[in-house]
């Protein structure tokens, strides 16, 4: 795993009640850009030092930012059908 500030670090859980946990990467301490990171958390106002597992990987905000763009457009097509089944 590689990533450069700027980049996100997304945690994937298991089980529908838990989303995915999304931080910025906002320092990269080698180098080469393996772990750990420093890490922004979305979902607190805190700043960890990461070393990712297997549930993690790296994006870009360019592949971050499609990544939600389909999940939008996904959710609007449940929506539709979901609104055709109550008309």
């Amino acid at each position: 795993m590689r990533a450069k500030t700027g980049d996100w670090l997304v945690i994937e859980r298991s089980g529908a009640d838990k989303p995915a946990r999304r931080g910025l990467v906002v320092g990269v301490r080698r180098e080469d850009g393996g772990p750990p990171y420093v890490v922004h958390w979305l979902d607190s106002v805190h700043e960890t030092l990461v070393y990712p597992g297997p549930d993690a990987h790296v994006v870009t905000a360019r592949e971050l930012a499609d990544l939600d763009t389909r999940a939008a457009e996904r959710a609007r097509a449940v929506q539709a059908v979901i609104g055709a089944g109550n008309q």
